[in-house]
């Protein structure tokens, strides 16, 4: 899905500060629908870094997008099992709204990033790039 990869460009990208073609990489090995130009601009855009990118500004919120897109979680059972068992909106968020049990009962990996601090970070270095 299309929203899927503009998150996960997003997340690894500026979340992660990783570089943009080992997302792209990835994906061009692992999805069965590669396609090099599609796969490559689309990395380009949401990393911005491209040729025709979105702002740098636009950093994406993985929680956000997951309750606006998927407000019932059904993406989230289908393609992630140790959530199955989630109950409401702590789908989109088990160690915070009171699913933790769960989620770490079936493997369901802690968050890793801090969304807010990534987000400051990612923007302070873009900042400091565009005035170089």
């Amino acid at each position: 899905h299309n929203r899927t990869r503009m998150v996960v460009s997003s997340f690894l990208t500026k979340d992660l500060m990783l570089d943009w073609r080992r997302g792209e990489r990835y994906f061009m090995e692992n999805l069965i629908d590669g396609d090099f130009a599609s796969n490559h601009g689309g990395w380009g855009f949401g990393s911005s870094t491209g040729v025709d990118p979105q702002p740098y500004f636009r950093i994406f919120n993985p929680l956000r997008q997951s309750e606006r897109f998927d407000p019932e979680g059904e993406y989230i059972r289908r393609w992630l099992p140790e959530l199955r068992d989630v109950s409401g909106k702590a789908i989109h968020e088990p160690y915070s709204r009171g699913a933790a049990a769960i989620a770490q009962k079936n493997g369901y990996p802690k968050p890793i990033v801090d969304h807010a601090e990534s987000r400051n970070r990612a923007l302070e270095r873009f900042k400091s790039a565009l005035q170089k």
